[in-house]
C-alpha cells in the first residue's frame, strides 16, 4: 500500500502562482490526497480563472480528507498547550488552528504532510507528532 501524501496550502499556492514545485510534486512517491482545510484556505484566497481551474482539478483528481470530530477537539487542546507554552494570544490562532487541523488529519491517515511553512508546522509537531516534510 502506498503512503498517503498531503500538500499543505503553502506548497500549492507557490505552485499555482510560480510553478516552482512542479517537478517535485510530480516526482512525489505516494497516494496524493487533499485536505478539506487546505481547499478552504485556497478557495478563500483564489485570484482569477486559472487558480479557480487549478482548484477544481485538485478537488476532482484527489480524494478529500476532512478533520474528524476527534481532530477538532484535539486541535483545541493542542492550541491551549501552545498558548500556555509560548504565551500566544488566542486571537492570533486562526491560521495556526487551520494548520493544526491539517496536521491532525494527516496524522489520522498516516499521511506525510509536505509544506514550505516550516515554522508553524515544526511548532505543531512538537505538540503532536506527525510525518512532516519541509521543502
Amino acid at each position: 500500500m502506498s503512503e498517503i501524501v498531503i500538500f499543505d496550502t503553502s506548497v500549492l499556492v507557490d505552485e499555482v502562482r510560480t510553478g516552482r514545485h512542479r517537478q517535485r510534486i510530480a516526482s512525489v512517491d505516494g497516494l496524493v490526497r487533499t485536505s478539506s482545510v487546505v481547499l478552504a484556505e485556497l478557495l478563500r484566497g483564489v485570484i482569477g480563472a486559472a487558480e479557480q481551474k487549478f482548484l477544481r482539478a485538485l478537488a476532482r483528481n484527489h480524494a478529500i480528507l476532512t478533520p474528524t470530530q476527534k481532530n477538532w477537539l484535539e486541535s483545541g487542546e493542542i492550541l491551549a498547550n501552545i498558548r500556555a507554552d509560548h504565551g500566544f494570544q488566542p486571537h492570533n490562532f486562526r491560521d495556526l488552528h487551520f494548520d493544526v487541523l491539517i496536521a491532525l488529519t494527516a496524522r489520522s491517515h498516516g499521511a506525510r504532510l509536505i509544506t514550505t511553512s516550516w515554522t508553524d508546522f515544526e511548532l505543531i509537531n512538537r505538540h503532536c507528532k506527525f510525518h512532516l516534510e519541509v521543502w
